[in-house]
This record gives structure tokens, C-alpha cells and sequence, in this order.
């Protein structure tokens, strides 16, 4: 796990650079450009994710990375992006305790969290109680999401899985199951050290200011529409997944074979990608009730107040 301090070794001289990749081809779309966001990847992964590497990629190496995911068109982008910002998130966690640093830590010393403040997130910092100017950035320009946007992502996976129409789904419908996986990561890597300290000091604070807590506790999100999108989507998926499993789709077929109007690429990825993205709506649902049941004890031994909100538990549901 490398150091916060090596967060900020990357010089400007080597972000330009890569960054260069990315500029020259801005303008264009084809396939030249999308060849240069490929390059533009692998520079980021060579200065960062290399054995020999102790770089973590800069802010704006981050942001450009994201963006890709957010709103690149092609399938091959996608999902390089996606590995990519996965491979650098477990390289360089935002959060961790100090337990998991092995060389710095005593086996008889109490953990304390470690939170990388400089550190790049596809979350804006906050409670989602953000300007218009944060929503434009989080639904138009692939830059980070706030509460709204990140519920505006969700209904738009549940929409695409109602049609339950194997012809409808396309690469941006890919796209968004595989930043939904991403973001559900994101989430994941944040509150579980979070909760790992909180185990050990019962201090709930530290669950308090995890990005999970304060997307929910946002005004801008609607609980009960989150809840009942994520179940609708995780049955929509399901569909897919069985008619793929027994042929329905073409059974004239002993393989399920996408029409002529349809992306073969997107046939062929949408089995795995469907599953890994119902398998991430368990984990976020998972993470909120595990979140709730921890919020209540600290209810019923008096930890909370009022900035906790007064948000419906999904145990209740």
C-alpha cells in the first residue's frame, strides 16, 4: 500500500505528457482517436500501475480516466477505463486503516482510519447538496457524480432492463453497468475500513462521513426509488441472464446469436457484465442495511444527532 505522502509524486513534466495523448485526439472520432485514448490508458497504467511504479496518476489523469468510462463510445474504452480505474483504486486506496499497513503499525496500537484527503473520487465531496453548476459537471460532462446523478444513473439502468428487450441494449448500456460496478466499488472500498476502525473505537463518526451514508442522507435522492430501482433492475438482469442460459432468446440457436441491427460485441459481453452489475446491486444493497443496522445501535446508545438525518432504514422495507 503505498504512502499518502506518494500521492503527490507524479511531476507535471510526466502528466503533460500523458495528458498530450488524450489532447491530440479530443476533436475526433474514429478510430484513430480512439486508438489514442487507448495509448493514453496504457501511459497511465505504465506510470502508475508497473511493478516498478510507486506514481499514483494525478488529479487530472484520474478525472481524464473517469471520463472515458462515463462517456466513451467505444466498448474497448469502456472497459479498459473500467480496469484501469479498479487496478488503481486497490493500488492506491482513498481510505484505510492503519491495521493494514503491516511495516507502520503495532499489533498492541488502536487503528486509526487514514483518509487521503488530495486523493481523485468519482464522488463530489459533501452531502449531494450541490450547486447547479456540480450537477452539470456530474450528468454532461463525465466528470464526478453527486446524489442526483448517481440516482439518475440507476433509473436509467432500470428503464433500460424494463424493456427487458435483448435488441434495445447497446454499448452506452454496457457503459453504465460498468460505471455502476465502478461507483459501487468506489463505495465498497470507502465504508468497509471505515467500518473495520468503527468495530474497534465505536466511533460512529467515521461511518457518519462515508460516501455511502451522505449519498443517502442527500435531500436530492429518493430512497424509496433508489431501493425499488436497484430490485427492479437486479430482476430485469435476471431475465437476461435465464434467457441467455436456456436459448430463449434465438432457439433456433444452440448459442444465443445477437440480430443484424444488434453490436456483436455488446451479444457478447452483456452476459458477464449483466451478471457482475446485478451482483453489484446485492452489494450496495447489502452495504445499506449493513450501514442501517449500525446506524441504529448508535441511535440506541446515543451517538447520533441531528446532522444524521432522519432517513427510512431498508431494514424496515
Amino acid at each position: 500500500m503505498e504512502s499518502p505522502s506518494s500521492w503527490r509524486t507524479i511531476g507535471g513534466g510526466i502528466e503533460e505528457n500523458i495528458l498530450a495523448i488524450l489532447d491530440a485526439s479530443e476533436a475526433r472520432d474514429s478510430q484513430d482517436a480512439i486508438d489514442d485514448r487507448i495509448a493514453f490508458l496504457d501511459a497511465v497504467r505504465a506510470a502508475s500501475i508497473v511493478p516498478e511504479s510507486e506514481r499514483p496518476p494525478t488529479y487530472k489523469m484520474c478525472e481524464a480516466v473517469f471520463q472515458i468510462l462515463r462517456v466513451g463510445k467505444s466498448l474497448e474504452l469502456i472497459m479498459a477505463s473500467f480496469q484501469l480505474l479498479n487496478e488503481l483504486d486497490k493500488r492506491y486506496p482513498r481510505v484505510y486503516s492503519s491495521n493494514s499497513d503491516k511495516s507502520k503499525s503495532s499489533s498492541n496500537a488502536p487503528p486509526e482510519l487514514v483518509v487521503v484527503k488530495e486523493a481523485w473520487s468519482p464522488f463530489f465531496p459533501g452531502s449531494g447538496t450541490c450547486s447547479s453548476e456540480r450537477e452539470v459537471a456530474g450528468k454532461n460532462s463525465g466528470g464526478p457524480l453527486d446524489s442526483s446523478s448517481f440516482q439518475l444513473l440507476i433509473q436509467d439502468l432500470a428503464e433500460a432492463n424494463r424493456k427487458a428487450n435483448f435488441q434495445t441494449l447497446d454499448t452506452k448500456s454496457l457503459g453504465s453497468m460498468l460505471l455502476f460496478q465502478y461507483l459501487v466499488n468506489v463505495l465498497e472500498g470507502d465504508i468497509l475500513p471505515r467500518n473495520s476502525v468503527h468495530e474497534e473505537t465505536m466511533n460512529w463518526t467515521l461511518l457518519r462521513e462515508s460516501l455511502l451514508n451522505m449519498l443517502l442522507g442527500s435531500r436530492k435522492l429518493n430512497y424509496k426509488g433508489l431501493v425499488r430501482d436497484c430490485l427492479a433492475i437486479m430482476c430485469g438482469l435476471s431475465q437476461i441472464q435465464s434467457a441467455f442460459s436456456n436459448n430463449k432468446i434465438y432457439p433456433e440457436n444452440s448459442v444465443a446469436k445477437p440480430p443484424d441491427n444488434c453490436d456483436t460485441a455488446v451479444a457478447i459481453a452483456l452476459p458477464e457484465i449483466g451478471k457482475k452489475t446485478c451482483i453489484a446491486m446485492q452489494k450496495l444493497l447489502i452495504l445499506i442495511m449493513e450501514l442501517d443496522i449500525v446506524k441504529k445501535k448508535a441511535e440506541m446508545q446515543g451517538y447520533t444527532t441531528r446532522a444524521d438525518g432522519v432517513r427510512l432504514l431498508f431494514l424496515i422495507y
